[in-house]
């Protein structure tokens, strides 16, 4: 209301200091975002690791996973399974399946059919009765057996050594493709599952939200020498030593190399 004097009174442009709660004053900043899309901001500096070296963080892994069995792809192909045909097969059997569990079925589905036109020639139905013990076994059989046809009726029963045309088969994206093609036909080509993926975002050596971006990722800075290995040293590794929960930090050959990323509990 006006004063004595007919002027309004002044009040103050400032506004009052918003109440903070103690657990919102407890609570970290929020971690910087980077600006790439699908890359994660540099973490803090860690004054307890050395250097990264991949070469001899590499050589380490190699020694510690001799003990360990080999990823199904890779123990398929020693077995003499090792045409472009059946290395896809192994891997779409493999999806979302333990090695442990499509590494047997595998075998068992290529001991029966291991041609496009001896798996063209059953049906869904027989491809499925010998895969069930894997995850999703209905619609791979049906995928398995479209494969199949096609392979014999398009390509003369031999897929050729195209990432494109392994993608065009519905299903198939760069994980199978790159690792058959590695396998199969020597190509320098990364399979980034989820081992690869969160192992190597463990380590700091690359910084990606996803699978797909890891890929990126590696691309540009893993010497070329290391695309097809990289999957048959991480998978076992990422199983029996650097897990997805509670990794097992304390055996781990190459601790004094990684920054442990995201790690809150070990063994």
């Amino acid at each position: 209301m006006p004063t004595s004097s007919g002027r309004k009174p002044r009040t103050s442009s400032r506004r009052a200091p918003a109440r903070v709660s103690a657990r919102t004053a407890r609570e970290p900043p929020a971690p910087e975002q980077s600006p790439v899309p699908g890359v994660v901001a540099e973490p803090p500096p860690r004054p307890d690791k050395v250097p990264f070296d991949i070469d001899e963080v590499l050589s380490r892994i190699r020694e510690t996973v001799r003990g360990f069995a080999d990823a199904a792809m890779f123990a398929l192909a020693a077995r003499g399974h090792d045409s472009l045909f059946e290395q896809l097969v192994a891997c779409i059997l493999s999806i979302r399946t333990l090695d442990e569990v499509s590494l047997p079925v595998s075998l068992a589905l290529l001991g029966r059919a291991s041609t496009p036109e001896a798996m063209a020639a059953l049906t869904p139905e027989e491809i499925d009765a010998l895969i069930r013990p894997v995850t999703f076994h209905e619609p791979k059989a049906r995928q398995l057996h479209a494969i199949a046809v096609r392979t014999r009726d398009e390509y003369g029963g031999k897929l050729p050594c195209d990432a494109q045309v392994l993608q065009s088969f519905k299903g198939v994206g760069p994980k199978c493709a790159h690792l058959a093609l590695g396998i199969a036909c020597g190509h320098e080509a990364i399979s980034v599952d989820i081992h690869v993926h969160r192992v190597t975002n463990r380590w700091g050596y690359v910084r990606a939200r996803t699978p797909e971006a890891t890929l990126a990722a590696l691309e540009t800075q893993l010497p070329r020498p290391y695309w097809v290995e990289l999957n048959r040293l991480l998978v076992p590794f990422g199983k029996h030593v650097c897990t997805g929960t509670r990794p097992r930090c304390s055996m781990c050959p190459v601790l004094q190399y990684c920054r442990q990323v995201g790690v809150t509990q070990v063994r």
